[in-house]
């Protein structure tokens, strides 16, 4: 392996311990959870114990703990998260992942320090004025291209996060504040009451309907499957799975998934990339992120702006599972379909009838292509099936479906009175023990198979014997006293790994450090007077504060200090295939709205930015 090889990392998120434990157990190197309070998924919070329970379990491969505390923090607030920051790190977690710029003036341990998605993190003079703060990872924004992370790669030397699958947030992470203007849920709190996920009629300024009733805000889900090689040769060292709030068989599925991928990747690399934990995860299932919850899936930006396909599921914000069959003919609840997949029963399946309505519905009996339903239904012949809810799939993730195991070499022998046992592994421990024998006598026959087989027993252990080198198999040596030699050794390599695993330190701050740009707009989420310091320290001369915390007021929901609610590289036009800037494109209104209910918003699309703000409506 070469000196220079870089550190790649599966980091997986966990809603809880449980979901935690078996990210580990299937290949995660890294697992992200929310503390009680103060993470950016207010339902996915975890006690002290819970945190101490899964870095307990976590270190034993090498794997890390990151805490989320990544909400903006008010004033009166500061004092509480000094006091869950150091409870986090007595519990052993190696690093936060923060968004608030007042930690780093906070009284806390030396944990390190990462900087968030809600950071906004596009370009290189960001990436570099957070690595000067002392930020020892960098979660890039998802919009991002390849050629854009290969510039921020250039620019710093700390490694870089990105997301590599899961939920898209339709906004810049952490610059929308349409969820807290319309229902006063902050999302920069952990309140995001997701209104990209809404229904909306597309107007012009005259009130007329151009498309009604569409998702025209609800992004694909992110897969980069297929990308993991680019993202790597462009700088990328941690790869990042969404979804604190997914269930333990979600978890299960991508993190399988990925671990695969990335593992052949750093296989071919010759030595450039080198994983980050230990511990092989065998799993007993093939995974395949179609099956689990998606919105159907896109690329994003990862290819650059101009290569974009169609990123929204403009007709459903629910999942759309995998396709699986066409329909032939429908009676009543009788369904003969065209499979490509087996279908079992208790599958849910969905589809988009004429009016583009997405519905589902419930098998009760597959029998190869000819399917009976719970409830009779017409579907048009020819319409795609999908299948959103996998019962055979759904009841094997959710039985024990991994085993993490760490490879240990033993060497047995005997040496003064004693027979030693000495085992190393693969994470780089190695110790050696002895228990005291009478006499150790000659045997009428090699003992080297039984030998191996009592030393190899290690079930109830993350350990597996990879090869065993027996001294004394002329000798007999009684199983009881290898059996107890086993179990003593195992336990001081358990003692030996815990001694050994180290956390990263924070890095220091340099006071030199100079922010991008002399002024701060409320969607740069200052809300307190420590955040406000450190950048006033490095520069900055002009902030507006948070919306969360401005004196300014929605006024019947049209108007504040700042006017944009959400800042974004989608744009609806190019979406309905109507960009300004190709050719033959439809024609759409100069002035577009959004309405849902009784929401009315403006679109403005920045064509020489190729980007998109949306603000109430704005007057002539």
């Amino acid at each position: 392996m070469k000196n220079s090889a870089r550190l790649i990392e599966l980091l997986a998120p966990a809603r809880n311990a449980e979901v935690a434990i078996e990210a580990i157990n299937h290949g995660a190197d890294a697992v992200y959870m929310g503390p009680s309070q103060f993470g950016a998924r207010a339902l996915a919070g975890n006690s002290v114990e819970d945190f101490a329970r899964v870095c307990d379990y976590a270190h034993r491969f090498g794997a890390r703990v990151y805490a989320t505390v990544n909400t903006i923090v008010y004033d009166e607030e500061l004092k509480l998260v000094e006091a869950i920051v150091k409870q986090l790190y007595d519990a052993q977690v190696d690093a936060l992942i923060v968004q608030d710029m007042a930690l780093l003036r906070l009284d806390l341990p030396p944990i390190a320090l990462h900087a968030s998605t809600q950071c906004d993190i596009r370009t290189p003079d960001k990436a570099r004025f957070l690595e000067q703060l002392g930020f020892s990872q960098l979660v890039m924004a998802r919009e991002l291209s390849l050629t854009e992370i290969q510039d921020i790669r250039q620019a710093v030397k700390v490694p870089l996060e990105a997301f590599v699958h899961g939920a898209l947030c339709v906004s810049y992470s952490g610059r929308c504040a349409l969820s807290q203007a319309v229902k006063g849920r902050s999302a920069n709190r952990g309140q995001c009451a997701q209104m990209c996920r809404l229904p909306y009629d597309l107007e012009d300024e005259n009130g007329n309907k151009i498309v009604e009733g569409k998702h025209l805000l609800s992004l694909r889900d992110l897969n980069q499957t297929d990308r993991v090689a680019q993202m790597l040769q462009a700088g990328v060292s941690s790869f990042k799975i969404e979804g604190r709030l997914k269930d333990v068989a979600y978890v299960k599925n991508v993190v399988a998934h990925y671990r695969r991928i990335l593992d052949e990747n750093i296989a071919a690399s010759d030595g450039l990339y080198k994983r980050l934990s230990s511990g092989e995860a065998q799993v007993d299932f093939m995974p395949d992120p179609e099956r689990s919850f998606n919105r159907s899936f896109t690329h994003y930006f990862i290819d650059g702006k101009s290569h974009a396909g169609r990123m929204a599921s403009i007709h459903t914000p629910k999942s759309m599972g995998q396709p699986v069959a066409t329909v032939a003919r429908s009676r009543g609840r009788n369904l003969d379909v065209k499979a490509s997949r087996q279908l079992v029963n208790g599958d849910g399946l969905s589809y988009f009838d004429d009016n583009n309505q997405f519905c589902g519905i419930r098998v009760n009996v597959a029998q190869g292509n000819r399917l009976t339903l719970r409830e009779p239904v017409f579907i048009k012949p020819g319409t795609q099936l999908y299948r959103t809810a996998d019962k055979a799939f759904d009841d094997k993730l959710a039985r024990p479906s991994a085993h993490r195991v760490i490879a240990v070499d033993a060497t047995l022998y005997e040496a003064s009175g004693a027979v030693v046992l000495r085992l190393d592994d693969e994470r780089g421990n190695s110790v050696t023990h002895s228990i005291k024998v009478d006499s150790v006598d000659e045997a009428r026959s090699s003992q080297e198979a039984r030998q191996r087989d009592v030393l190899s027993k290690l079930g109830d252990t993350i350990y597996r014997l990879r090869s065993c080198n027996t001294m004394i198999a002329s000798k007999f040596v009684p199983v009881s006293v290898l059996a107890q030699l086993r179990r003593e050794t195992i336990s001081l390599l358990d003692r030996a790994n815990a001694v050994r695993h180290q956390r990263e330190l924070r890095r220091r701050e340099q006071p030199s450090a100079q922010a991008p740009s002399v002024s701060l707009c409320h969607s740069d989420n200052v809300a307190n007077h420590l955040a406000a310091q450190v950048y006033k320290d490095h520069g900055v001369q002009e902030i507006e504060p948070a919306v969360e915390v401005s004196d300014a007021q929605w006024s019947n929901g049209r108007g504040c200090l700042s006017p944009v609610l959400m800042h974004t590289r989608y744009c609806i036009r190019r979406e309905l295939g109507a960009c300004r800037k190709e050719k033959g494109a439809k024609k759409l209104p100069h002035r577009l709205f959004l309405r849902s209910s009784n929401v009315l918003l403006e679109v403005h699309c920045d064509c020489s930015a190729c980007e998109m703000k949306i603000t109430f409506p704005q007057g002539d």
